[in-house]
C-alpha cells in the first residue's frame, strides 16, 4: 500500500468487501443441488430483438422465437443456430406435441398454428363464433393432444384490427383438435401468461402475471380444471418443470419453486427481462433461457419433465 493515502486504502478495502458480499449473495441464490457442479450461466447468442417461446423437440434441439422479427430459430444440440422460419405468424409461446409438430401461439392474426419439420404451417385454431382472441400467448400440450392456452391482451403495433379487448376478459382455454371446440377453463384471472403441466399428476400451472401469482389446478378427464389453488406469490412470463416437479418462473432471471410452492433458488440473468425457459440437450439437462435480445443456458444435474 506504499504511496496510497489512508482514504484511498479505506475505499479499496470497502470496495473489496462489497465484492465479497455480492459474490456470496449471488452464489447463495443459486440452487447448487440442481445445477451441475462447476456450471455457470453461458450466453449462447445475442443480437435479437426480443426472444421468447423456447420449446425442445424429442432430440433436445430448441426452437425459440424472435417475435418482433417474425422468426423462429433453432438451436441444435450441437450448438448451431439456424433460422427455422421467417414466417412465424409473430409466434410467441410454443410447445411440441407428441407427433413432433411445433405448436405456436401466432398472434399476428390471433391464431394457433402447427409447424411440421419443414416449417410448413397449418392453422389449427383461429377465431371462434366470429370473435378474435385477444392474442394467444402461451400453450402447453398434454400427452393426448389436448392444449391449454392463455389469451391475455398485449397490444401489438403490427395489428391491423382494433387493438382493444376482443373478448369478455383474459382467459385460459382448453382445446382438443378432435373436439374442434374451445372450452373456457378459467375466466377469473387478471392476465394469464405462462403455463405448463405435470402430465403424471394431471396438474396444470398458470401464471397470472397481472396479479403476480401462480396457480395450480387438477386436470379433469374432460379437459376442464378443478378449483384454482394458489401455488406461489409470483407471476411469470413463461415457465417450465423438471422431473422432480420443481417449477421454474421467469421475469427477473429464473426463480425456482419446489412442488409445494416454496422458493428454493434463483438464477440471475444479466438482462432487463427474462421471458421464458425450457429444458434441452440430448439428456434434457440443459436449462435454455430466452432473455430480451439474447439466449442463455446453464447445465443442470436434473432433467426436465418428459411428456409421455
Amino acid at each position: 500500500m506504499e504511496g496510497l493515502s489512508k482514504s484511498k486504502v479505506m475505499r479499496f478495502l470497502f470496495s473489496f468487501l462489497l465484492l465479497i458480499v455480492w459474490g456470496f449473495s449471488a452464489s447463495a441464490q443459486t440452487p447448487d443441488h440442481l445445477i451441475a457442479a462447476g456450471a455457470s450461466l453461458v450466453k449462447l447468442a445475442d443480437g435479437f430483438s426480443f426472444t421468447e417461446g423456447p420449446a425442445s423437440d424429442a432430440e433436445g434441439n430448441v426452437f425459440f422465437t424472435d417475435q418482433p422479427n417474425n422468426k423462429i430459430y433453432k438451436w441444435s444440440t450441437g450448438g448451431e443456430l439456424s433460422v427455422f422460419t421467417d414466417e412465424s405468424g409473430r409466434a410467441n409461446g410454443m410447445y411440441f406435441d407428441m407427433d413432433g409438430y411445433l405448436i405456436s401461439c401466432s398472434d399476428m392474426d390471433n391464431e394457433l398454428w402447427k409447424f411440421d419439420e419443414n416449417a410448413n404451417h397449418t392453422v389449427i385454431l383461429s377465431s371462434e363464433e366470429g370473435n378474435l382472441f385477444n392474442g394467444p400467448n402461451d400453450v402447453w400440450v398434454r400427452p393426448d393432444g389436448g392444449m391449454y392456452l392463455t389469451d391475455p391482451l398485449y397490444k401489438r403495433d403490427y395489428w391491423d384490427r382494433n387493438p382493444e379487448m376482443q373478448r369478455d376478459g383474459e382467459y385460459v382455454y382448453y382445446f382438443h383438435p378432435k373436439m374442434k371446440r374451445l372450452i373456457t377453463v378459467d375466466d377469473g384471472l387478471v392476465k394469464p401468461n405462462g403455463i405448463v403441466g405435470h402430465p403424471q399428476k394431471n396438474l396444470l400451472y398458470v401464471a397470472d402475471i397481472g396479479d403476480d401469482k401462480t396457480y395450480v389446478y387438477k386436470i379433469r378427464k374432460n379437459g376442464k380444471l378443478g378449483k384454482r389453488k394458489l401455488f406461489c406469490e409470483m407471476g411469470s412470463d413463461g415457465m417450465t418443470i423438471d422431473e422432480q416437479g420443481n417449477i421454474y418462473l421467469t421475469g427477473n432471471g429464473v426463480t425456482i419453486f419446489d412442488k409445494n410452492g416454496e422458493k428454493i433458488g434463483h438464477i440471475p440473468v444479466p438482462e432487463g427481462w427474462t421471458s421464458n425457459v425450457c429444458f434441452s440437450g440430448k439428456d434434457f439437462k440443459t436449462l435454455f433461457i430466452t432473455a430480451s435480445k439474447s439466449i442463455y443456458s446453464i447445465k443442470m444435474q436434473i432433467a426436465g419433465m418428459k411428456v409421455e
